[in-house]
């Protein structure tokens, strides 16, 4: 359902007075309009705090910086002929105690007179005394037939036929809105792009665009490939689910995946995971710091969490990546943030278990034992991995894959298996640096560095094993207990 027929089905379902979050309001007038034309054949008398009422010749002039006022003038008799009066900004005044009381004044009245008052704000603040009088709504993002009426009008502008490419620009464009999507388009026909240029840029535009939504970073499946040394057993799982995102698959009636946990040492590849299975199973991935999230604005996180959610939702299919989701979804503690950390989380554990988009859960943690249980319980995720310190054999992948990248000709001159024999308990994060440091001697001494080098380099770097002892030893020994599955 789109979001024209939920205000179709909400105005003819006897809610008389309606509160509706989103930032793009010229869409959602635009919409308005052509709803209440096409059920009331009646116009839409909109306000706003600078302008008052604009288009009611009866009272252009007043209500000008007064939201009391506007909401007094409805019930004036020249004005029942009306019948849908549309507020904005309205989560600005809704908790001032006139309007308030006002507001559930007008509720009476409006059931009695059918008529309707539609307020819009930028985000949901309607207070807890006012919830039962007032339906509560969200315009939600375009979805891909609204995104494809653009492109069809940015093909026709713009004389292009390559009409092959349309899918591609309109999975580009999921998760803007329609107002950026015209700019973006706008743009592109003034500069009279090439075909196989547009996608790059507004792949680039996205990325910039989903960058001002505090805590969440886009990165195109496009990104060059990243191989991981290790993990079969997590590869094995992730090479079965990869083809579950095509229509084949939903014929099929397999279900889509909902996410995986991966728990384990620092630097021994979970994050890479999160990278190299957008690049192998071809969808974007969003990244989600949390601790960007909360703010000292009551109400803000909420917000900025919803935000989060509905971009990956409308960016559907695609992969959320969320790292040390374990330093944030902590056990519920009495803290002094007026239970902020409490209600973002339960958004996120409501949204895990109720999700139907095909978004994809990459979480990553160092430890489990501080996640609530909520988060563990099956139907949240599909399984949890224990991601180990590497093998001989995968340290020897490892280093192979590093010295590929540096020196991809004179790779197998370096004598992996010496180095991967003396490297026991390094991490993957580690045996990179030490490949790094091996690097540095070399350019200093201005030739070409050995495995002498990368080996002295081992020798003085004191792996997390060694400083945390105690803690990797237990954190192993957890992981191998046979409650999960190693990675």
């Amino acid at each position: 359902m789109n979001f024209e027929q939920e205000i179709t089905t909400t105005l003819t379902s006897n809610n008389f007075l309606i509160y509706i979050s989103t930032e793009e309001e010229e869409r959602l007038e635009y919409i308005l309009k052509k709803t209440v034309n096409r059920l009331f054949n009646n116009k839409v008398y909109s306000w706003n705090f600078i302008d008052g009422y604009k288009n009611n010749p009866n009272y252009l002039s007043q209500c000008m910086q007064n939201p009391l006022e506007a909401l007094n003038i409805i019930t004036k008799n020249d004005n029942k002929k009306i019948k849908v009066f549309f507020l904005k900004d309205f989560h600005v005044f809704v908790n001032e105690i006139g309007i308030s009381r006002k507001l559930k004044n007008l509720y009476y009245y409006l059931n009695y007179s059918n008529q309707y008052l539609i307020l819009s704000g930028a985000r949901n603040s309607i207070p807890k005394d006012l919830q039962e009088y007032i339906t509560c709504l969200k315009m939600q993002l375009p979805n891909k037939s609204e995104i494809m009426i653009e492109i069809n009008r940015f093909f026709n502008k713009s004389k292009i036929n390559e009409s092959k490419y349309k899918d591609d620009i309109c999975a580009a464009y999921t998760g803007f809105s329609i107002n950026t999507i015209r700019k973006s388009l706008s743009k592109l026909i003034l500069e009279k792009t090439e075909i196989n240029e547009i996608i790059k840029k507004i792949l680039y535009k996205k990325a910039e665009t989903i960058e001002r939504i505090e805590g969440l970073k886009f990165y195109s499946s496009n990104e060059k490939k990243i191989e991981m040394g290790g993990l079969q057993n997590l590869q094995k799982w992730l090479k079965i689910r990869s083809l579950v995102f095509t229509e084949k698959a939903n014929s099929y009636g397999i279900k889509i995946p909902k996410g995986i946990i991966l728990v384990g040492i620092q630097g021994t590849g979970k994050s890479l995971s999160a990278k190299t299975i957008s690049h192998q199973w071809r969808l974007p991935l969003f990244r989600l710091d949390i601790s960007k999230i909360f703010t000292g604005i009551l109400g803000e996180s909420e917000d900025r969490i919803e935000k989060a959610i509905e971009i990956c939702e409308k960016s559907s299919p695609c992969i959320l990546w969320i790292d040390e989701i374990d330093k944030i979804f902590s056990e519920y503690s009495a803290n002094s943030d007026s239970g902020t950390k409490q209600r973002v989380t339960n958004i996120f554990l409501t949204w895990l278990s109720e999700k139907e988009q095909s978004v994809f859960i990459v979480a990553t943690a160092n430890t489990i034992h501080q996640l609530p249980i909520e988060i563990l319980r099956k139907g949240r995720f599909d399984e949890i991995f224990f991601v180990d310190l590497p093998s001989f054999k995968e340290r020897l992948k490892i280093f192979q894959i590093h010295l590929k990248k540096y020196r991809p000709t004179t790779w197998n001159k370096y004598n992996i298996y010496y180095l991967s024999k003396i490297s026991r308990g390094f991490s993957g994060a580690e045996i990179k640096q030490s490949i790094l440091e091996g690097m540095y001697k070399g350019f200093y001494k201005n030739r070409e560095f050995t495995t002498s080098d990368i080996q002295k380099a081992i020798n003085t770097i004191i792996p997390l094993s060694q400083v945390e002892k105690t803690k990797i030893l237990n954190l192993r020994k957890w992981g191998y207990s046979g409650n999960i599955t190693i990675a």
